[in-house]
């Protein structure tokens, strides 16, 4: 049987439990693509793939059903006619949790279903103040902090997605340039489902403001301990020393060239500093507000499934 928690707000599986809910949903990936989804330092295998992200692709399908079917009731009563609105899925969770690997995961398996062959994905990367923005306003170092989004244009590009519009454009950002990109854009055009990943989608919003997580139908919490998920970055900043950071247009090609003692430290620094202080501050206290929470162990694998019943 499955275990009861937080006052009977979510029920708690097991690895094993969640496993078997899986049924006959089949498996539509390949090693080699599960390769090309992987982030970095992330060992997520196969295994990993059919034990818990096809009973989760599986749940979300019967959501978005369930959801489709209540959108057209409401139009019926009302007489209205249309094509379905847009289905959208919240993906929150630390720095280094492995959230964009189950983001980009769960687009390509959810695409892969006939009922929603069209999903996009989008960061809140894209909704970053530009560094110059940041550094005006003296935040450059709280990066990642709810203060450091233009909020605003991140709730009106999901709700104009989630209203229909026929095409919404979203800023794109630079990972090796640690900025948005000048007069890029990422067109989103009438998705089924649209993914939005990030550390703050789950915020509150400021009294009589609406906030992104208001747009959600469905929304999942990454979670870990945060001493695990320390290791993890400070193990994922060194491999990203040994390649991107060694790019000539990385903004981080200065670190490429200390010892590999200074970038522990450097690396132990930003994260006690800037990413630790964001998620006990921010990120962990709207966990409770997802709709379901994947629980990693030490391993970086999936130990137990949280799914609210409420």
């Amino acid at each position: 049987m499955a275990d009861v928690a937080d006052g009977d707000a979510y029920v708690e599986l097991s690895r094993e439990q969640w496993r078997d809910l899986r049924r006959n949903t089949p498996l539509t990936l390949t090693e080699e693509e599960l390769e090309e989804l992987r982030g970095i330092d992330d060992p997520i295998d196969l295994t990993e793939v059919t034990d818990v992200y096809l009973p989760l692709t599986r749940l979300l399908n019967l959501h978005f059903t369930g959801s489709r079917q209540r959108s057209a009731a409401v139009g019926a009563f009302l007489g209205e006619s249309g094509d379905p609105l847009p289905y959208v899925l919240g993906i929150a969770g630390s720095v280094a949790v492995g959230k964009s690997t189950t983001a980009r995961l769960l687009h390509t398996l959810l695409a892969r279903w006939p009922e929603h062959p069209r999903v996009d994905l989008v960061t809140t990367d894209s909704f970053l103040h530009p560094n110059k923005v940041l550094e005006e306003r003296g935040i450059m170092h709280r990066k990642g902090f709810p203060e450091s989004y233009d909020r605003r244009a991140l709730v009106r590009f999901v709700a104009e997605v989630k209203a229909g519009r026929p095409s919404v454009d979203a800023p794109v950002y630079s990972h090796l340039e640690y900025d948005i990109v000048p007069g890029a854009v990422q067109t989103v055009r009438r998705p089924d489902i649209l993914i939005v990943e990030g550390l703050n989608v789950l915020q509150p919003a400021p009294p009589t403001a609406l906030a992104v997580y208001d747009y959600f139908d469905f929304s999942i919490f990454v979670d870990a301990r945060v001493e695990d998920i320390r290791g993890w970055y400070v193990d994922r900043f060194h491999k990203l020393r040994r390649t991107a950071f060694s790019d000539p247009k990385s903004y981080f090609k200065h670190i490429a060239d200390l010892s590999h003692e200074e970038a522990t430290a450097f690396a132990e620094n930003v994260w006690r500093d800037i990413n630790e202080r964001n998620l006990v501050e921010n990120i962990e206290p709207t966990r409770g507000r997802a709709g379901l929470i994947l629980g990693k162990g030490p391993d970086h694998s999936v130990r137990h499934v949280r799914l609210r019943r409420t």
